[in-house]
C-alpha cells in the first residue's frame, strides 16, 4: 500500500512543474476570456515563478475600482433595501447583504450595477428569478409553482392537528368476555 501512495507522490511532483510551466507560459490556456497576462498574474503562476504580483488582472481590477467608488445615499438605500430581500444562493440561509460568498460578491456587484443603471426594483427581481429561479428571493411571490410552499406547512398542521384529536377522541374498546374455554385455560394456568 505504501508502494502505491510513493508511486503517486512521486507522480505528482514529477507532474507538478509541468502545470506550473503552463501556468506561467500561458502555454496551452484555451479559456476564452481568460488571457494570458490573467494566467501569468494568478497567485498560482507567481508562487510558482517566484515573482511578485507586478498588478492585478484586467478583470479583477475593474472589480476593484468599482467596489472602491463609493454609492450615493440613494444608491446605497437602493441596495440596501433590494440586498436584505435577496437569498444568497451559496449559504441559502443568509441574505445577499450579510453573505461572504464569492457568487455573493459577485451578486452584489451585479446588484449595484443594475440600480445605477436606473432598472427599477421589480425589473432587478425579475432579471434575478428568470435567472435563478424564485429561491433568490426571501418571499417568493403567491403563485401555483409556490403554494406548496406557502401552503403546505399549514396543511400538515392542520393534518397533525386532526389526526391528534381523533386519536384522542378515539373510545378505548372494551376488551371482549371471555369464553369458558378460555376460562378453562386460564384457571388451568393459574393452579398449576
Amino acid at each position: 500500500m505504501t508502494d502505491i501512495v510513493m508511486a503517486l507522490r512521486a507522480l505528482v511532483r514529477a507532474c507538478l512543474p509541468i502545470g506550473m510551466a503552463v501556468m506561467v507560459t500561458g502555454a496551452g490556456a484555451t479559456s476564452p476570456g481568460l488571457p494570458v497576462n490573467a494566467i501569468q498574474a494568478s497567485p498560482l503562476a507567481q508562487a510558482a515563478s517566484g515573482s511578485a504580483p507586478a498588478a492585478l488582472p484586467a478583470v479583477q481590477a475593474a472589480a476593484a475600482v468599482q467596489a472602491a467608488v463609493p454609492m450615493s445615499t440613494a444608491v446605497q438605500a437602493r441596495w440596501d433595501h433590494i440586498a436584505v430581500e435577496l437569498r444568497c444562493l451559496v449559504c441559502q440561509n443568509e441574505s445577499l447583504a450579510s453573505s461572504n460568498a464569492e457568487l455573493a460578491l459577485d451578486l452584489r456587484r451585479e446588484l449595484r450595477g443594475l440600480i445605477e443603471r436606473g432598472q427599477s426594483d421589480a425589473d432587478i427581481r425579475s432579471f434575478l428569478v428568470s435567472r435563478y429561479g424564485d429561491f433568490v428571493l426571501y418571499k417568493p411571490e403567491v403563485k401555483p409553482v409556490t403554494w406548496l410552499l406557502w401552503f403546505g406547512p399549514f396543511v400538515l398542521l392542520l393534518g397533525a392537528l386532526a389526526l391528534a384529536l381523533r386519536l384522542m377522541r378515539r373510545k378505548a374498546a372494551a376488551p371482549a368476555p371471555l369464553t369458558d374455554s378460555e376460562r378453562a385455560r386460564v384457571r388451568q394456568l393459574l393452579e398449576s
